[in-house]
C-alpha cells in the first residue's frame, strides 16, 4: 500500500487555519485591509505555483518560494521587502508547527501493518521538511520504503516514482494500491500507471463534478482502509 504524506496522513491544510492571516496579524498589525492582502497573496500563490518546473523549485526551496510570493504580492500595497519576507518566513514556521496527524492515522497504519501488509510513502516536497515531520511523528519506521521527491529529484505525478516503488516492493501494478488527497497527483497519476488509487477526502466535500480522475475508492478516514 502506498501513502501520500501531506494531508492523507498528517493534517497539512485541511483544517488548518490561514497561516498568512496569521502572520499579517502578527506582523502588520497596524493594517486595516488584511482582506486586500490575503486576496493578493492568493493570486500570486497561484500564479507562482502554477508552472510545474516553478512548483518543483517552490517545494525545495520553501522559504525563498513563499518570500517571492510575498514581495510580489505586497510591495503594491506599500510593504517593504524585509517585513515582507517576515511575514513569510512566519507564515512557513506556523504552517510546519501546526502540521499533526489526523486522528487515528497512526493507529491505522499500525493495523495495517499488523495484518501484514508492505507499507510505502511517496511523497512530495524537500528532504529537509518532510524528513523533519517523519522525525516528529516516528513514522519511519512503519514504512518499508519512503520516496521524496527532493531526494530523487522528481515526485508526483510523475510515473517514474511510481515505477520505482513497484520495482522496490517487487509487486505489479494491480498487486497494490495508492492512498492520497490529490486528485492529479495521487489519484491520476497513479492510475495513469495501472496502480488502483483510493482518495482521502480530507475535507469531506465528496467528489468534484468535473474531477480530473475518478477514484476506485473514496475514504474519509485512513481507519476506514480497515474495513475490508
Amino acid at each position: 500500500m502506498l501513502f501520500d504524506l501531506d494531508d492523507t496522513i498528517l493534517r497539512f491544510t485541511a483544517g488548518q487555519p490561514n497561516c498568512w492571516q496569521l502572520a499579517l496579524e502578527l506582523h502588520a498589525p497596524h493594517r486595516v485591509d488584511h482582506a486586500d492582502l490575503l486576496r493578493a497573496i492568493d493570486l500570486e500563490g497561484s500564479a507562482f505555483w502554477a508552472p510545474a518546473e516553478r512548483a518543483f523549485w517552490g517545494r525545495q526551496n520553501m522559504h525563498a518560494a513563499r518570500r517571492a510570493i510575498a514581495c510580489a504580492a505586497l510591495a503594491a500595497h506599500g510593504i517593504p521587502p524585509h517585513l515582507c519576507h517576515r511575514i513569510a518566513d512566519e507564515m512557513t514556521n506556523r504552517k510546519e508547527a501546526l502540521v499533526r496527524p489526523f486522528d487515528g492515522a497512526l493507529e491505522a497504519l499500525r493495523a495495517l501493518r499488523e495484518r501484514g501488509h508492505r507499507l510505502g510513502l511517496i511523497t512530495n516536497g524537500s528532504s529537509h521538511f518532510q524528513r523533519k515531520k517523519l522525525t516528529r511523528f516516528a513514522l519511519e519506521p512503519l514504512f518499508d520504503s519512503i520516496l521524496i521527491e527532493g531526494e530523487l529529484g522528481y515526485g508526483k505525478p510523475d510515473r517514474r516514482v511510481f515505477e520505482r516503488a513497484l520495482s522496490f516492493f517487487d509487486v505489479t501494478a494491480t498487486g497494490t494500491c495508492m492512498i492520497g488527497d490529490n486528485l492529479e497527483a495521487d489519484i491520476a497519476a497513479a492510475r495513469g500507471v495501472g496502480i488502483p488509487a483510493i482518495w482521502h477526502d480530507a475535507y469531506g466535500v465528496g467528489l468534484p463534478a468535473q474531477a480530473i480522475a475518478r477514484p476506485d475508492r473514496i475514504i474519509g478516514s485512513l481507519n476506514d482502509l480497515l474495513v475490508e
